[in-house]
């Protein structure tokens, strides 16, 4: 396994050119955010816009659809439940499911028409709630370009296995070959492992430990794939710039408010395109 460093990161970030515009960007559709869960869908749209994603709609409970103008302008929003849903998602670039979905038989049809929604040029985030759904519900997701990120017990979840004795390196491997795409198994440090790569993420540290960091994490994830494309160096470059967002903050904050983090990700995503 291999250290993913800044370095690395600064080969997926690079300048825009005077002609880019925000059809290249790609469209991000975030299915997340039941009725007590809508902070989960914003942070990750926030995270999203801020990472550079040329447009992002937000599928949720309409409960929030007000708090969401309120605090994110930039992006649009749809019910979950309009039949304009699965039209939506097959004009995604990149979907993401599951932040704040819900366990309940609501979230397991919205996940089942995602799944059933998705095209094979999409790439597709599978997070929180629809983790833990496909794994009690025992579902198996068939999409190449997806990408996983749970942390350490939805990854047990996952592939039914008590944890080994080194469960930081044996359990993510284990598991991505039981899984389709790219592994992002959140932890410290987050390893990402696809079929020819496996990479140990270099930046981030104790301050990040607090709720909705990975909410923020998939909207960073989401937007990377957005504007560069679909492969393991995308998604460990988006976990590294997001780790580092919240070092940046860290320096002289004792927690890395995923909000701010989200604030953050243009700064580093600089950096890095000036290298």
């Amino acid at each position: 396994m291999q250290d993913f460093t800044e370095s690395m990161a600064a080969q997926v970030v690079r300048p825009r050119n005077n002609a880019n515009y925000k059809g290249q960007n790609g469209h991000i559709v975030i299915v997340a955010g039941n009725e007590r869960f809508g902070g989960a869908a914003i942070m990750s749209a926030q995270a999203a816009v801020y990472a550079g994603a040329g447009l992002v709609t937000v599928a949720t409970a309409a409960k929030n659809h007000a708090p969401l103008h309120a605090r994110l302008p930039e992006a649009m929003v749809i019910d979950w439940a309009d039949a304009n849903l699965p039209i939506l998602l097959r004009q995604a670039d990149v979907i993401v499911v599951g932040p704040g979905l819900g366990v309940d038989a609501a979230a397991l049809g919205i996940l089942s028409l995602v799944l059933s929604a998705v095209t094979d040029s999409a790439a597709l985030i599978i997070d929180g709630s629809a983790i833990t759904l496909i794994a009690e519900n025992h579902i198996k997701v068939l999409h190449q370009q997806t990408i996983w990120t749970p942390h350490p017990i939805e990854l047990q979840r996952l592939v039914q296995l008590a944890p080994p004795a080194q469960t930081d390196i044996v359990l993510p491997v284990v598991a991505h070959d039981q899984l389709p795409g790219i592994l992002v198994a959140k932890g410290a440090p987050t390893r990402t492992i696809a079929d020819h790569a496996a990479f140990r993420n270099t930046s981030g540290g104790p301050a990040m430990a607090t709720g909705g960091t990975g909410d923020t994490l998939t909207g960073v994830i989401a937007a990377f794939c957005g504007q560069f494309g679909f492969n393991v160096h995308v998604v460990a470059a988006a976990v590294w710039t997001h780790s580092a967002a919240a070092d940046l903050l860290a320096a002289d904050q004792y927690v890395a408010v995923p909000s701010q983090v989200a604030a953050a990700v243009p700064k580093i995503m600089r950096r890095l395109s000036q290298q």
